[in-house]
């Protein structure tokens, strides 16, 4: 596998997308848990949330992040608060918990740098149409777990 190199470029926004492992839809379940875990992240790390949709078990946003670096930091943040709160509750798999690894998200994420209003709009018009997609309602203006 080559090595995967990461975009930091100022200024710019990133889309993002983390999964929960094995697509455990815990999510919306857990809804007040994944909002403190963004304003804990927000305590350390200066960012803005541009657009953004949660599902049962994944999420999609796009951050602008006041520096470009940090926004891997901004996604371990969230996702170590909100893992924090609720692994308690979740089973650990045997080869995840040898490997002290959490249970409550992939490892890995989606990230894309955003180059321009094209490209933007297209991951917005993704976003729109994500709950669509995955049955949750048959309008995208529906689904309350979205700040589209």
């Amino acid at each position: 596998m080559a090595d995967y190199k990461r975009l930091f470029l100022e200024g710019h926004s990133y889309y993002i997308t983390i999964v929960t492992h094995r697509r455990n839809p815990i999510l919306i379940e857990n809804i007040e848990v994944l909002r403190e875990s963004f304003r804990e992240s927000k305590r350390y790390y200066h960012y803005s949330i541009d657009a953004i949709v949660v599902l049962p078990d994944h999420i999609h946003m796009i951050i602008t992040p006041q520096v470009a670096s940090e926004y891997p930091k901004i996604i371990r943040a969230i996702k170590y608060n909100f893992s924090a709160k609720v692994q308690s509750v979740m089973e650990q798999s045997i080869a995840r918990y040898k490997k002290g690894m959490n249970p409550v998200w992939q490892q890995r994420y989606y990230e894309h740098t955003i180059r321009n209003e094209k490209d933007y709009l297209r991951c917005i018009e993704y976003m729109q149409n994500n709950p669509i997609k995955h049955g949750l309602v048959d309008n995208g203006t529906k689904w309350k777990y979205t700040s589209l």
